[in-house]
């Protein structure tokens, strides 16, 4: 009991936005909306929501390594990537029965976050920081997306899989639940959007936790000054590791729920563009903070999507222009701005009443 209150106590902290009734409040409100939102709409609708939900797990995973660490990765679609060809590999070799997709989820993001273990093993090990960094995920992401691209031979097959080059795989299982009489398929509709949500809530939750524990100050404090936190006995590279890791397998997760959601995958998912829209939520939103981050990327996305309906042409440099915009009006993010702006004007409201 005493461990559980411990855990619950540190939703709230130094390192995440939020905190009091009026916070939790607002929240409970937020997740009732989200919860009665498919009881008001079509399951169309409803599943092109779950496209949303899904970025949200890969923008986490880059507020994790960049905005708490400091170590900018352009790799987060590199594992998701890995991750989503990983759930194709394993579904469409040995099916969904007997709930192996979910089997299949888990072996997948392991797959990814043992790959962050040996890219991260060298490049934390190895002394590599700052810009070099970012340029050696840079460089894995893009290896990646062009081998993957040349995959089209028949020969580039995995027992019953083909890897299909450029057009990438299709046509693998959904995601299968057990259940007694009939299982639960969920395909991009409201059985999935749920199960996203869930898994959603669980990761902010449990990331909230984690980033104001003791592990989530020594990263702050590596991201501050490297030196002075080796100097007080913390082996920076094992922390670094360790929030590397666990970013990549954030960003597996977001490219098997991907994988599931449209049931394919492709080469193109791994690309540059690919590779900087996460940059581009993050800032916005406010890569130091777990809310602001998930708050902005899916506003982004909202009008990202927009642009790409209605001027597709334009959608691309919208989001170059707003990240300018956000490094010169707003380096700390527009969304972490705001929420700092509204939490102020609330205290001296405050003040005044009492």
């Amino acid at each position: 009991m005493t461990g559980f209150l411990s855990l619950f106590r540190r939703l709230e902290g130094p390192q995440t936005v939020g905190r009091g009734p009026a916070f939790w409040g607002l929240f409970a409100v937020v997740l009732a909306v989200a919860l009665a939102y498919p009881l008001v709409s079509d399951g169309y609708t409803v599943g092109n929501t779950v496209y949303f939900f899904v970025w949200v797990f890969i923008a986490l995973s880059l507020c994790l390594i960049w905005g708490y660490g400091g170590s900018l990765s352009f790799g987060q679609t590199a594992f998701f990537g890995i991750a989503g060809y990983g759930y194709g590999i394993l579904t469409i070799n040995f099916g969904s029965a007997y709930g192996f997709t979910l089997v299949a989820l888990v072996v997948a993001v392991a797959i990814a976050a043992l790959f962050a273990i040996l890219l991260g093993y060298f490049m934390f090990f190895g002394r590599i920081a700052g810009v070099f960094l970012g340029i050696v995920t840079l460089a894995v992401t893009l290896m990646l997306e062009r081998f993957m691209a040349q995959t089209a031979g028949p020969e580039w097959r995995i027992g019953s899989a083909r890897l299909n080059g450029f057009n990438g795989m299709s046509a693998m299982p959904p995601l299968t639940i057990p259940w007694p009489g009939e299982p639960i398929v969920l395909f991009a509709d409201v059985g999935l959007y749920y199960f996203v949500l869930g898994l959603l809530i669980f990761v902010y939750l449990g990331l909230r936790i984690l980033m104001n524990s003791s592990f989530g100050n020594v990263i702050v404090a590596i991201r501050e000054n490297p030196e002075r936190a080796e100097m007080l006995g913390y082996d920076v590279r094992k922390y670094q590791l360790i929030t590397f890791v666990i970013g990549a397998a954030l960003a597996g997760l977001s490219g098997v729920l991907y994988t599931v959601w449209g049931q394919y995958i492709t080469p193109s998912s791994m690309g540059m563009t690919a590779a900087a829209l996460p940059l581009i939520w993050v800032a916005v939103g406010g890569r130091s903070d777990l809310t602001s981050t998930v708050i902005g990327t899916l506003m982004v996305l909202a009008a990202f999507q927009a642009l790409t309906i209605y001027g597709s042409q334009y959608a691309l440099v919208f989001m170059g222009v707003l990240l300018v915009l956000t490094v010169l009006i707003a380096p700390n993010g527009l969304v972490l701005g705001a929420m700092n702006w509204l939490g102020k004007l609330a205290a001296r409201l405050t003040q005044r009443a009492g």
